[in-house]
């Protein structure tokens, strides 16, 4: 697996938003701004969106925009992306070599210097493999400013201020849109009173294990014996999840009753782009003891008893002459 850092660790601003992402204003004298362009200037797209055969060269441009005084010089390259923790998008750090899309991507410079106020549209070429994979894969192209700063202990340090255009190519070949659910967990919680039920928290894993990318809709339907139905949560978005990728997904739900044993089926539905694809669905059950009825029923079973008892112990009267 690849080694991978928290990009918030290392970046001052990573802009991925649709076009044109911009630096953030941490440094008001220091604004940028990436977007998918053509040689004549912006296109109007959000991303960088291209199909093309194994083996095929494509060409496209990257608008930076200079929105400062005076000018910048910015390092310019491509990268590979992938789903961080929270299943957002993200690229890796500088210091980490591509092996994918960025591994594709080259550019007639590694700097460019951009004039105050001015935009400079950038070509790249992008060499599909022979041997690549068919389906999708993601990236993005990144112009950068790296600068000294100070941190809380007074120590200067080097910060590596990112915005990048995002970049899709699909790979022609035989695809295979596919999500799949690879693990759950439950637990649960009984309330200190016993009307109110209990808690449930089911965490489950979402994974893109085909060669598209895909979103999709994830719920979780909670049922006791004989599949009684307790509880079922809103729809949940899941986030596009790029092949390979994938989110841990965790719902609360609040007030069900525990009754010995409960169950949790959670289903995803995929979103596609052409097609309808069939819902995934993994299930699992924890033990949900009633306890306030099991003590109740134990005190009023011993209570039975002990009547039982005590009536068996008494002396029995003498009939009349």
């Amino acid at each position: 697996m690849i080694g991978r850092v928290t990009l918030a660790a290392v970046l001052t601003a990573l802009a991925l938003a649709p076009a044109p992402a911009q630096a953030a204003p941490s440094d008001s004298s220091v604004r940028w701004s990436v977007q998918p362009s053509s040689a004549k200037g912006p296109d109007g797209r959000d991303y960088i969106m291209r199909k093309a055969a194994a083996g095929e060269r494509i060409t496209d441009y990257v608008g930076i925009t200079n929105l400062t005084q005076r000018p910048l010089t910015f390092n310019v390259y491509g990268t590979d992306a992938y789903n961080t923790e929270d299943g957002s998008f993200g690229l890796l750090a500088a210091a980490q070599q591509p092996t994918d899309l960025g591994s594709w991507i080259k550019l007639g410079a590694a700097k460019y210097t951009v004039p105050a106020n001015t935009r400079l549209d950038v070509p790249f070429a992008l060499t599909v493999p022979a041997g690549a994979t068919p389906g999708d894969h993601a990236g993005g192209v990144i112009a950068s400013i790296s600068e000294e700063a100070t941190d809380a202990t007074g120590r200067t340090v080097l910060v590596d201020r990112r915005v990048a255009a995002r970049v899709y190519v699909t790979v022609a070949g035989s695809v295979a849109p596919t999500l799949s659910i690879d693990r759950v967990r439950l637990e649960y919680a009984p309330s200190a009173n016993p009307a109110n039920g209990g808690d449930m928290t089911v965490t489950y894993l979402v994974h893109n294990t085909g060669n598209l990318r895909l979103s999709g809709i994830g719920q979780v339907r909670v049922t006791g014996p004989f599949g009684w139905e307790l509880a079922r949560t809103g729809a949940m978005a899941i986030p596009e999840l790029l092949p390979g990728g994938s989110i841990t997904v965790t719902e609360k739900i609040v007030g069900v009753q525990p009754t010995v044993r409960l169950s949790a089926d959670v289903s995803v539905v995929p979103a596609s782009f052409d097609r309808k694809l069939p819902a995934v669905s993994r299930a699992t059950g924890v033990w949900a003891w009633p306890w306030a009825l099991v003590a109740a029923l134990g005190a009023a079973l011993l209570y039975l008893i002990f009547r039982l008892v005590r009536r068996a112990r008494r002396p029995k009267s003498l009939p009349h002459a």
